[in-house]
């Protein structure tokens, strides 16, 4: 999947350092800086593209869903590394837990918990 940012190094931090994501691919491409981020022990990678904001049109939302084992938890951990949230805490569902974290660009970034059994 693709998220469009305005700034890489912006983005690489706040899914790093704030979401906890590990740099996958980090290289000098034909088009520009080729730059991937993933939940560690995952093989899946979130490219992280740069693109130039347009005036008047703010970014679109991203399609991240990221699954948590203890989402109250992450949630105080993320907070305390400086992510913007749109509620004050996770929030009960038929399927489990649920909150959006959003990035520098505006993008949403679903966190889920699903419900054990």
């Amino acid at each position: 999947m693709t998220i469009a940012v305005t700034d890489q190094d912006r983005a690489l931090r706040f899914y790093t350092e704030g979401l906890g994501l590990e740099t996958r691919i980090d290289a000098p491409g034909p088009e520009g800086r080729f730059l991937t981020v993933g939940v560690p022990g995952s093989s899946v990678q979130i490219i992280l593209w740069s693109q130039p904001p347009v005036a008047g049109q703010p970014a679109a939302p991203g399609p991240v869903i990221l699954e948590s084992d203890d989402l109250r938890k992450d949630f105080e951990i993320f907070r305390q590394r400086g992510v913007t949230f749109d509620q004050a805490g996770p929030e009960e569902y038929p399927f489990g837990l649920r909150l959006e974290a959003v990035d520098p660009d505006g993008n949403r970034i679903s966190l889920r918990q699903q419900r054990q059994p």
